[in-house]
């Protein structure tokens, strides 16, 4: 039985946040930085690929995210942005923008989110940061680029928060990441992150919202979730936070595939003849050269 060519997949779209919403669908947000990642991302279903400014701690090793530089995230991002093309690129692309692309000022912020999308290929940014922002998300998406907010746990201020702690526990700091929250729904965000808040607030801010939620450590009531995938897939041993849930314990694969090969070349197992290519117009000869055979190459095909 012959099957039917499958249509191109439609890229999703920032209207497809909303839609999604509205029609009660979880959006699942996967971070990636490179082709390969975004490719398997991609293919796998996920609705959106967020370029993480965390690429400064799970591709860098940096203790966080502040190191990070504007040519860093386009230059992940256009990896990104190369891998989608290969897999059909339905995954929708957003890049964060990092810290010192946005604080200095407006125009500044501008210029920045402008080179993502013309760069690094982003469909849309993300920035971090609440109702001092209002103002830079405007202008940002005046200028044509759709903007994802972030409040709650803003890694770029670690340092004011002090330390990736869990925010708006008691009802003052609530009220502010509602208040902001809101805030970045009227000036214009598609959608905005919660990280890690109590789900009870995550709860109500979903519900106060037209525009979609993208959970990570915010609970089950919103619209959506992003996990970081080297977290997800169980990469690093030593970093296990509560909000992440293991799919897989690819670290341990990983460490065994590399031990095997080492065993095998080390027992000279590796390359075997399955590997190994060869020439019809080359042969060896052994030749005896100050009383020792050695092997000799000789163009021509064996006689």
């Amino acid at each position: 039985m012959s099957s039917q060519p499958q249509a191109p997949r439609r890229r999703l779209t920032v209207n497809d946040y909303r839609r999604m919403k509205e029609a009660g669908e979880k959006i699942a947000v996967v971070t990636a930085y490179d082709a390969t990642m975004a490719r398997l991302v991609d293919s796998a279903g996920a609705d959106a690929i967020l370029v993480g400014d965390s690429l400064g701690m799970v591709f860098q090793g940096h203790e966080s995210t502040l190191p990070v530089t504007m040519e860093h995230m386009i230059y992940h991002a256009s990896c990104v942005r190369r891998g989608l093309a290969r897999s059909g690129g339905r995954a929708h692309l957003t890049v964060d923008m990092p810290f010192g692309s946005y604080q200095a000022g407006v125009d500044e912020a501008v210029r920045s989110a402008v080179r993502l999308v013309a760069e690094g290929g982003a469909e849309a940014v993300k920035l971090e940061g609440g109702g001092e922002y209002v103002e830079v998300v405007r202008r940002i998406v005046r200028a044509g680029v759709p903007v994802m907010g972030h409040v709650g746990l803003t890694p770029q201020s670690v340092h004011k928060l002090g330390g990736y702690v869990v925010q708006g526990k008691d009802s003052e700091q609530a009220d502010t990441l509602l208040r902001d929250a809101r805030k970045l729904e009227e000036a214009g965000c598609f959608a905005v992150v919660l990280e890690c808040i109590p789900t009870e607030l995550a709860r109500v801010i979903t519900a106060r919202l037209t525009i979609p939620t993208i959970g990570i450590g915010a609970g089950a009531a919103c619209d959506g979730q992003v996990l970081v995938v080297n977290d997800m897939l169980g990469l690093d041993g030593q970093f296990k936070p509560k909000f992440v849930k293991r799919f897989a314990e690819l670290g341990e694969s990983v460490e065994g595939a590399i031990a095997g090969y080492v065993g095998e070349v080390r027992a000279g197992a590796f390359p075997g003849e399955e590997h190994t290519f060869h020439s019809a117009k080359l042969r060896l000869l052994q030749v005896v050269e100050d009383g020792e055979e050695r092997d000799a190459l000789v163009l021509g095909a064996p006689v």
